[in-house]
């Protein structure tokens, strides 16, 4: 692609997500210790005793490590929609964080942005409209970056790309993880000398933000790039680097995060040669500072050392971090430092660059709950004539046509509009057989608190439409962990199954209470697992060719989602310790 400059050898950690070979690096990750590679080339350049003369900093050895070392730029990329998620939160504090956050926001050229797009969203007659936002973690070199692990080279590129869909009722959100070396088409795109690329058939996705070299990246570019791959009309852009990156996790006072195994400094760093002291202990721990960045920077050492295992780390991080924030409640005396952070390595389009305009769209998403907010990586898969990834289609199209749809990943309707059967006075009450709230008295059912440690996934086993998402708005409303899985083996159930796993007979039979008649039988499958049959469609008002006496399902409604896309989802409330790698070895 003109103006695009080659991949070439990977910078530093831009090495493709697939799994390194045995031994050999997979990118420039830093030497979080002396005696590491950064070490070694700061001699090489002649930086060596500047880096490691003079006397240790004051406050110990943890102070004196921190003088001594610096990072290389993958440390900024980690979670650069972090910042911009919490960013979102903290927009509608109002007072001293609003005129405070106003001086630092930039903006990027409107002209950048394509003019052949996909068509805005539409507000129902509530005036309830979705919101796209593309979160963007930058590696850029410029200003203090490059002394937080920028490295020596020019330019910038995406490392961290996340679509965030804020649906219509603004109760609910999903965010996308676009893997960096996807391959996708890349449109026409603006240069710093105000000449456009003519795009590329095929190019890795982070080469998009790279285009024309600028250290502050081409955002308008990867706005153009997700909106030819998905449809869909990205309302809003933020980039995101990591300068602030260390003083934001230490303003929240740590994260709460979770691992499967000890992280040793070789692990960190592979090039050390050694196994070295632990740096982030097995189990939940909370981090802040540089342990937050070994965190979130981590590829060695937990399962198969790709990218694709960093991702849920990162998407582990960022529910851990909105959950605290909002817990902690929006004050400015406690967010101030956290929003100064973020906003001064703060770019926007247009649509976000005011402190005004922000608080705006914060305050419209204050009501989301953390259950509510799901974070999913786009299907992929390793392609075979390199280490880089295909998107899977047409489950990749699938995803985005439910988000269009605004239908949530389990299938509900979050329009935001009032259902039709619900504001009808004449509309036939659902039957009390199928119905939650008619069964508080179950020494089963009535244990709420207890229920939503309990992950329940549904199929569809019946030809009716929309079932398993019923079912599951059901198991919600007794606050079980529900979620749609997908079709079952068949759709030709006429009873409704309650199957379980090891060890999990009595939560089997707290979720059959809720599906009267239903046949609870152990499954090979873990956990408990619902597959839908034609009873509880009948019971539903549906026939079994899927027609319904109630209303009609809305034009368009789009088909459940397949499990490449649902089996990994992960909500802001997940337990810390759960999905948190990919692959075995390391």
């Amino acid at each position: 692609m003109s103006g695009q400059r080659s991949e070439g050898p990977a910078r530093g950690d831009d090495a493709p997500g697939a799994p390194p070979a045995d031994g050999a690096p997979a990118g420039a990750v830093p030497a979080p210790r002396p005696g590491g590679r950064a070490e070694a080339r700061r001699a090489a350049q002649g930086k060596a005793g500047a880096a490691q003369g003079g006397p240790p900093a004051p406050g110990g050895r943890a102070a004196a490590r921190a003088a001594a070392r610096k990072p290389q730029r993958s440390a900024k990329k980690i979670v650069a929609w972090s910042a911009a998620g919490v960013l979102v939160l903290l927009a509608g504090t109002g007072g001293l964080i609003y005129y405070k956050l106003n001086g630092n926001i930039k903006s990027f050229d409107a002209d950048a942005i394509a003019k052949d797009r996909p068509p805005e969203a539409q507000a129902d007659a509530d005036g309830n409209k979705p919101v796209n936002v593309l979160l963007i973690g930058s590696d850029s070199r410029g200003k203090n970056n490059s002394d937080l692990g920028g490295g020596e080279e020019g330019g910038a590129r995406s490392d961290t790309t996340i679509l965030l869909h804020v649906y219509a009722d603004h109760k609910h959100a999903v965010g996308i993880s676009i893997p960096r070396n996807a391959m996708v088409a890349t449109p026409p795109c603006k240069l710093p000398n105000g000449k456009w690329t003519k795009g590329s058939s095929s190019a890795m996705f982070n080469a998009a933000f790279s285009t024309g070299g600028s250290e502050d990246g081409n955002p308008a570019c990867t706005q153009n790039t997700v909106e030819k791959l998905t449809g869909i009309r990205v309302d809003h852009t933020m980039v995101v680097d990591f300068s602030g990156f260390s003083a934001m996790t230490k303003a929240v006072d740590g994260v709460d995060v979770c691992l499967p195994e000890e992280i040793h400094e070789g692990d960190v760093n592979p090039n050390l040669g050694k196994k070295g002291a632990v740096v982030l202990k097995k189990g939940p721990q909370k981090v802040e500072g540089q342990q937050a960045l070994d965190y979130v920077r981590l590829r060695h050492g937990l399962g198969d050392g790709s990218d694709i295992g960093r991702m849920k780390r990162q998407q582990a991080f960022i529910s851990s971090l909105a959950s605290k924030v909002k817990k902690q409640g929006l004050s400015p005396t406690n967010l101030l430092p956290l929003a100064d952070a973020a906003t001064k390595s703060l770019t926007v389009d247009p649509g976000l660059d005011s402190a005004d305009k922000l608080m705006s769209f914060g305050l419209s998403l204050r009501n989301i709950d953390m259950h509510d907010l799901k974070f999913v990586t786009l299907p992929w898969r390793y392609r075979t004539v390199d280490k880089n990834l295909d998107i899977v289609q047409p489950d990749a199209n699938k995803l985005f046509d439910t988000l269009k749809a605004d239908r949530t990943l389990d299938g509900q309707n979050a329009t935001g509009e009032q259902p039709p059967e619900a504001a009808s006075p004449t509309a036939p009450a659902a039957p009390a057989t199928t119905t939650a709230v008619s069964l508080p008295a179950s020494p089963l059912a009535s244990d709420t608190a207890a229920n939503k440690n309990i992950k329940v996934s549904v199929l569809t086993g019946t030809t009716a439409a929309g079932m398993a998402g019923k079912a599951t708005e059901q198991l919600k409303a007794a606050k079980f962990n529900a979620t749609v899985a997908g079709r079952a083996d068949t759709t030709k159930y006429t009873t409704t199954m309650v199957r379980y796993g090891s060890g999990q007979k009595a939560n089997a039979e707290k979720v059959a209470v809720l599906f009267p008649g239903a046949i609870i039988e152990a499954g090979t499958a873990s956990g408990v697992t619902v597959v839908v049959g034609q009873d509880f469609a009948a019971a539903n008002g549906a026939t079994a060719a899927g027609s319904s006496s109630a209303a009609p399902s809305a034009p368009g409604t789009p088909a459940p989602l397949p499990t490449s896309v649902t089996a990994d989802a992960r909500s802001a409330d997940d337990n810390i310790c759960d999905n948190t790698t990919y692959g075995s070895g390391g």
